[in-house]
C-alpha cells in the first residue's frame, strides 16, 4: 500500500509525456479512404467559396459597412478553420500518417477549436446586429458602427485565444502512461484527456464549459434575439413589410442551423445514449466542414446586397476587357 502511494506520488510530481499520439480515426469500414477524398473535394470549395467572398467584400467599397465586416470574419474564419483541420486530416488518413508529435496533437487541438469558438460568436454578433437593424431601425447607424463591430469581434478573438490556452494548458499537465490510441479524426480535447492517468476533474470542468461556451450560450443569446425580433415584427402592420425584415435575417438562421444543430445533435447524443465511435467521427467531420463550406454560397445567394455587387464586378471587368481591347485595336 505504501509503495503504491508513493508510486501515485512520484506520477503526481513528474509529468509522463508521450513522444507522439496515435489517431485511430474510422475503425472497421472499408473503402475509408474514399471519405476522406470527398473532404478534400469539400476543402478545395471551401478554399475557393471564401477566398471569393472574402475578395468580394474588399473589393467591393459599397460592402464597407459593419454588417460586411462581420461576414468578411466569418469567411475568414470559416477558411483558416478548414485549412487547420483539413489537410492534417488527409495527410494523417489518406498517406497513413497517424502518429503525430505531442506538441503537434496539442497545436492542432487548439487552432481547430479555436477558430470553432470564433465561428460560434460570429454567428452571435450577426444576430446582435439583426436585432438592432429590426428593432431599433432608427439607432441603428448609431449603435452598429464599424468601430463597435471591430470591438466586438476583437473581443471575440482575444477571449477564444486566452481560453483556449487555457485548455490546452490544462491538458499540458496530465500525464499519458497508458494509451496513446486517440479515439477520434483529430487531437480531440475530450478523446485526448480520457487517455491520462492522473486526476483529470479540471479538465472534465473545463470540457463542459467548452461546451457551455461553443454551444449552448450562443444558442440561448441567438434565440432569445430572434424572440425580440419576432416580437418586433409582430408589432409591424404592413405583411409586406415584415416579410422584407424577415428576408434579412434568412442567411444568418441558415447559417445558425447548419453550425449548431448537428453539433447539439451530437453532443445530446453523445451525453444520452451510446453513440457509435465512427458515426461521432462522421459528425463531428460534417459539423466542422460542411457550415464552412456553405456559408459563402448561402451569402452569395441569398443576399442582395452580395448579389449586385457580384453583378457590378462582374459589369466592371467586362468594361475594363471592352476598353483594352478598343485601346488594343485602335494601336
Amino acid at each position: 500500500m505504501a509503495q503504491e502511494i508513493k508510486a501515485a506520488n512520484i506520477l503526481n510530481a513528474t509529468f509522463v509525456r508521450p513522444a507522439t499520439f496515435y489517431l485511430n480515426g474510422f475503425s472497421n469500414i472499408p473503402h475509408a479512404k474514399y471519405y476522406y477524398v470527398f473532404l478534400c473535394f469539400i476543402y478545395i470549395m471551401t478554399v475557393l467559396g471564401n477566398s471569393f467572398l472574402i475578395t468580394l467584400i474588399y473589393l467591393v467599397k459599397t460592402l464597407h459597412t459593419p454588417k460586411y465586416m462581420i461576414v468578411f470574419n466569418l469567411a475568414l474564419t470559416d477558411l483558416c478553420g478548414s485549412t487547420a483541420l483539413i489537410p492534417k486530416v488527409l495527410d494523417t488518413f489518406l498517406f497513413d500518417r497517424r502518429y503525430i508529435v505531442y506538441e503537434a496533437c496539442l497545436s492542432y487541438m487548439f487552432f481547430v477549436w479555436f477558430f470553432a469558438f470564433v465561428q460560434s460568436w460570429t454567428l452571435v454578433t450577426m444576430s446582435y446586429d439583426r436585432i438592432i437593424a429590426i428593432c431599433l431601425p432608427l439607432r441603428y447607424h448609431n449603435i452598429i458602427t464599424k468601430s463597435a463591430v471591430a470591438s466586438i469581434l476583437l473581443f471575440v478573438w482575444v477571449f477564444s485565444l486566452a481560453f483556449l490556452a487555457v485548455v490546452v494548458g490544462l491538458l499540458n499537465r496530465l500525464s499519458f502512461c497508458g494509451s496513446l490510441v486517440v479515439e477520434s479524426f483529430f487531437c480531440d480535447h475530450g478523446p485526448l484527456y480520457h487517455l491520462a492517468c492522473n486526476d483529470t476533474t479540471v479538465n472534465y470542468i473545463i470540457a463542459k464549459l467548452v461546451i457551455i461556451i461553443i454551444m449552448f450560450l450562443p444558442l440561448i443569446l441567438i434565440a432569445s434575439t430572434y424572440v425580440c425580433i419576432a416580437i418586433a415584427l409582430s408589432r409591424i402592420a404592413s405583411g409586406v413589410e415584415r416579410l422584407k425584415a424577415l428576408k434579412t435575417c434568412t442567411s444568418h438562421l441558415i447559417l445558425v442551423a447548419l453550425f449548431f444543430l448537428p453539433l447539439v445533435g451530437t453532443n445530446i447524443a453523445a451525453m444520452t445514449s451510446y453513440i457509435h465511435p465512427n458515426a461521432r467521427i462522421f459528425n463531428s467531420t460534417m459539423t466542422h466542414t460542411i457550415p464552412a463550406l456553405l456559408n459563402p454560397i448561402i451569402y452569395s445567394l441569398k443576399t442582395e446586397e452580395v448579389l449586385k455587387s457580384i453583378r457590378k464586378l462582374n459589369k466592371n471587368n467586362r468594361l475594363r476587357k471592352k476598353t483594352f481591347c478598343t485601346k488594343v485595336s485602335s494601336l
